[in-house]
């Protein structure tokens, strides 16, 4: 009996990992599971029914509690990446690099490969990535004589740098679950003024490592023109004539969108939920603006959209040189009038967002980005609730105790155990999503790990780029099934695989770099920070 008794949280895990393999909802599956094994601990005499009667007040007091408002920046995050994939920026992107790179042997996978990076800083919706790209840029490199295994490859691969660049939905989540770990590390230490790891520190932290593997992944492509030209061939120069107003109209409104979320994040204008509603308002204006002759008058529609996007970067580059905090005693003339003008822009923005708004619904785009941003953020929440619900369980039935002595039983220390929690994750990662992953299996583990002595943003850097890395290794990769179901005929799975294997090693490189080097995730949030 006691033997059952210690196993229990782990026959727990065991049967919700099958539960969820035979294709059950996740969040009903986490729920139901957990429940099902609270019922087994009550008859042993383990687990006491007040946890389950204060489980309500836990969840409420989750979503309302100050910190937890950095969730709100996943509807907003999921609005801004769906509204840009409606406005056809990918479209525009992808076409206007391959004609400024296209001349050069391997140009189309250096163009996919950039505009796989600047989709991620922008919209950090892997499928919708994979997918669009894939639709759109695998019959081209085709078409252009490139080997399939290479081109499908570079495209998944591609596609997945929203799970690391900036803002990505997956540094959100980690970030949460990673900052109340680190909380509950620190106080299991007697430490009881707690300091914070914030999803902007995960942010800054990321962007070096994300920066490094797009460079990684242009380096393959070089390589690969110069070994066996056959493989990645030059577009004809007459072509591939450069556009260069096409170019800066295809990549100045993303990048100035880029700049203004993760700008005001870096620099501290702004908090990841404010620069979110940034990020939507703008994505919205810009969307509007690509989807302005829909509803009849193109020129009217650019000029109001262009005016109220105009007042927004306006009130963005003022809160940088004056003070607009609102009821202090005494404000300069200056300060007064920046206010005055604050509202002024304000004013401008709203109504600007709200014809936006009005001319995409009028052209449909609306209804399809909002029924699909309800639907991603419904997942996100609802399986949050069914995981809380999982580990309250999990840990009341002993588990988080004797998942630390295991990992303390490694060998090697520290090294060791995050060693056998990054296999554990990558294994995962290959049948389940990292929504499920984050929620579940990082506040079991992350807590002991913080507590051996491991930095959390250096950590939560190395988990980011360890679920990017299942999701794109074969043969269970989301990526590669996302990419399999727009391919053509004539690619097959096998080339897929193929294609995929050297960014997977690139990957695993980028990961060993990063974990012998931890200056490389923790160098940039302490300039900035501290």
């Amino acid at each position: 009996m006691t033997l059952l008794i210690e196993l229990l949280p782990f026959v727990m895990f065991l049967a919700a990992f099958a539960a969820l393999l035979r294709g059950f909802p996740v969040a009903f599956t986490l729920a139901g599971v957990a429940l099902v094994f609270a019922l087994i601990g009550m008859a042993l005499g383990v687990f006491d029914t007040i946890h389950l009667r204060a489980f309500p007040q836990r969840i409420y007091g989750n979503m309302m509690e100050m910190d937890k408002q950095i969730l709100v920046a996943v509807p907003l995050f999921v609005f801004m990446g769906v509204m840009l994939e409606k406005s056809k920026v990918a479209e525009e992107l992808l076409e206007a690099m391959g004609k400024l790179f296209g001349s050069m042997r391997g140009g189309l996978g250096i163009s996919v490969v950039v505009v796989g990076a600047l989709l991620a800083a922008s919209t950090g919706i892997v499928g919708a990535t994979v997918v669009t790209m894939g639709l759109l840029s695998l019959p081209t490199m085709l078409k252009r004589g490139y080997s399939p295994a290479l081109a499908s490859g570079s495209i998944a691969a591609a596609g997945t740098l929203g799970q690391i660049i900036p803002p990505s939905i997956v540094l959100v989540l980690l970030g949460d679950q990673l900052s109340n770990a680190y909380q509950e590390a620190q106080r299991a230490q007697g430490i009881f003024s707690p300091d914070i790891v914030s999803v902007g520190d995960l942010f800054a932290g990321a962007l070096i490592p994300g920066l490094i593997l797009v460079g990684a992944y242009v380096g393959y492509q070089v390589v690969i023109a110069i070994l066996k030209p056959s493989a990645a061939p030059a577009v004809p120069r007459d072509e591939a004539k450069t556009d260069w107003a096409q170019v800066f109209h295809a990549l100045i409104p993303p990048l100035a969108l880029i700049v203004a979320v993760l700008g005001s994040i870096l620099t501290g204008l702004a908090t990841p939920t404010e620069a979110a509603g940034v990020g939507a308002v703008g994505a919205t204006f810009l969307a509007a603006f690509r989807n302005a002759g829909a509803s009849g008058n193109p020129v009217g529609g650019r000029i109001v959209t262009g005016v109220g996007a105009l007042a927004l970067i306006s009130l963005i580059a003022l809160t940088v040189f004056v003070d607009l905090r609102l009821g202090r005693e005494a404000a300069s003339a200056g300060d007064q009038l920046g206010i005055t003008l604050a509202f002024a822009l304000v004013a401008l923005t709203v109504a600007g967002s709200a014809v936006a708004l009005f001319r995409l619904y009028r052209s449909s785009v609306l209804d399809d980005v909002m029924t699909t941003t309800a639907q991603i953020s419904s997942m996100v929440f609802v399986i949050l609730i069914g995981a809380s619900l999982f580990s309250l369980i999990f840990r009341e039935l002993g588990g988080d105790a004797t998942v630390q002595h295991a990992l303390e039983a490694v060998p090697g220390g520290k090294w060791g155990a995050l060693a056998v929690v990054m296999a554990v994750m990558f294994l995962l990662g290959f049948f389940l999503d990292f929504i499920e992953i984050t929620f579940v299996v990082v506040p079991i583990v992350a807590p002991i790990l913080l507590m051996m002595g491991i930095d959390p943003v250096w950590l939560g850097v190395l988990m980011a780029l360890n679920l990017q890395t299942s999701f794109l290794t074969p043969p269970f990769g989301f990526a590669l099934f996302y990419l399999r179901g727009v391919a053509p005929p004539e690619v097959t799975t096998g080339a897929i695989y193929r294609g995929a294997m050297p960014f997977v090693a690139i990957q695993i490189v980028v990961i060993a770099i990063v974990a012998f080097l931890p200056w490389l995730a923790t160098g940039l949030p302490g300039l900035l920070y501290d």
